[in-house]
């Protein structure tokens, strides 16, 4: 049985959506092998903890729940900074799970970095290191000999980074399209039926699909990140995050979605990555899709991708591209996908 002693930076709706998934499938990554032990947990909102023989994760999570600040955790000890937290000697990984900022990507840069460095294995749901620095940060990775592992940054919980990698290996992805934002999409189904946009957004945010400022969603921001990352880790195609030509949906007409809809057809915000020469071409924008096309019958907040291979013509993966349960489901795939690539080694 191999423990693996996690810091949980970050204790939001994914930090408590990964404790719980923990806890759920505590007998399967038990039948792996596997034992993981939440060490430490560092949110400066929810508040820090720390504890030598491990901290209970539903305990955690009940305090979150109810407003009590996690340092007042029984006996527990105060873990420090997050960079104090990452280079104590009795942690294995790093599970970072703050809000991405698009522009920096901080302070989840500084935390992959410190990590990577020292040598602590980094599983993160968090799009801004991988969408903004991903030469950065596998440099950082063959340097501290450690893994990064981000299935939660691309359709949360449906396993779309790890699908690509495993079982379309040798198939020749040509390229890949998607519906990668559920904010977006859903505001693009509710107007098919005859919202306004305005109103549709509103829905969003009240039932918390949408954030209070949604133009991260809208403006095709969160979607273009995701492009990147595909393209960076599946393709190796090189591309910046500013490479990724960019249009939201905000100046797409009620009208032009319903006269759409009369036709039998669909728009949806796709994020394509196509060849171009020896390279690829990446973007984001709204399009108008036949209704037999599988990335037009993705409703409400789903997501998918269609990827293009020379052996198998196109596949199509589909699920919940955003939600508690389904990110934290990705960081803890994650944890024993790198259980199983480092038992392959001893």
């Amino acid at each position: 049985m191999r423990t693996w002693r996690l810091l949980m930076i970050g204790f939001g709706t994914v930090g408590r959506g990964t404790a719980e998934r923990l806890l759920a499938a505590a007998d399967a990554l038990r039948g792996e092998g596997c034992d993981p032990m939440i060490r430490a947990v560092v949110d400066p909102v929810a508040g820090s903890v720390g504890h030598p023989q491990g901290l209970d994760a539903a305990r955690l999570v009940a305090m979150a729940e109810r407003g009590e600040p996690l340092d007042r955790y029984p006996d527990g000890e105060d873990p420090g900074s997050a960079c104090d937290a990452i280079a104590s000697d009795d942690v294995d990984v790093v599970l970072e799970m703050t809000p991405t900022d698009l522009r920096t990507a901080e302070p989840a840069l500084t935390h992959v970095r410190t990590a990577l460095l020292a040598g602590r294995h980094v599983i993160t749901s968090n799009k801004g290191p991988v969408a903004l620095a991903a030469d950065e940060v596998a440099s950082w990775s063959r340097a501290g000999g450690a893994r990064l592992l981000c299935e939660a940054t691309v359709m949360a919980g449906t396993p779309v980074l790890n699908l690509a990698r495993a079982g379309l290996v040798g198939a020749g992805i040509r390229g890949i399209r998607g519906v990668l934002n559920g904010t977006c999409n859903f505001i693009l189904s509710s107007m098919q039926e005859g919202r306004e946009f305005d109103e549709a957004l509103a829905t969003a945010q009240r039932l918390g699909y949408a954030e209070a400022d949604p133009r991260g969603d809208v403006d095709g921001w969160d979607a273009a990140a995701k492009v990147a990352i595909l393209a960076n880790l599946l393709l190796d195609a090189g591309l910046r995050f500013d490479e990724v030509a960019r249009e939201g949906i905000g100046g797409l007409d009620a009208a032009a979605v319903r006269a759409a809809a009369a036709r039998g057809r669909r728009w949806r915000l796709l994020g394509r990555i196509e060849r171009e020469g020896a390279g690829w071409r990446a973007s984001v924008g709204p399009v108008e899709l036949a209704a037999e096309d599988p990335l037009a019958r993705v409703g409400g907040v789903d997501n998918a991708l269609v990827f293009d291979t020379e052996a198998l013509g196109e596949v199509t993966i589909a699920g919940p591209g955003a939600g508690r349960a389904a990110t934290g489901h990705a960081m803890v795939a994650d944890l024993l996908a790198l259980h199983r690539a480092e038992a392959r080694e001893w």
